[in-house]
């Protein structure tokens, strides 16, 4: 598989737009969403804001609508599934900076390391 870094540029820049992930994280559960039920799981959203999101994330062919709202196409759903990985490293990150923050500047260490 050759390596695109427009393509990659590209994908970051729409997924950096304001709610851009929290809308595909809303719809990563399969089921279709009416444009209110969406504005309300993404949460903090102003209408204006998911209209234009939502406008994007159809130009790029990562979700439609069809009749029952808005879902995610199978291009979407496979970038979910690779976010949904995002979790599990969030969840191992919150841990270890539970654990005792480095003071400002310090090189932090590597957990599987003793010091």
């Amino acid at each position: 598989m050759s390596k695109d870094p427009e393509a990659v540029g590209q994908l970051f820049d729409l997924l950096e737009c304001r709610y851009a992930m929290r809308v595909l994280w809303a719809l990563s559960d399969g089921h279709a969403q009416t444009f209110r039920l969406l504005q309300d799981s993404v949460g903090g959203i102003t209408p204006n804001t998911l209209n234009t999101r939502l406008k994007e994330l159809r130009g790029a062919g990562l979700i439609e609508h069809d009749g029952q709202g808005y879902r995610l196409t199978a291009p979407g759903a496979d970038l979910a599934r690779r976010l949904g990985e995002v979790r599990q490293f969030a969840g191992r990150w919150a841990q270890v900076r539970r654990g005792c923050p480095p003071p400002a500047g310090a090189a932090v260490p590597d957990p599987g390391h003793p010091a």
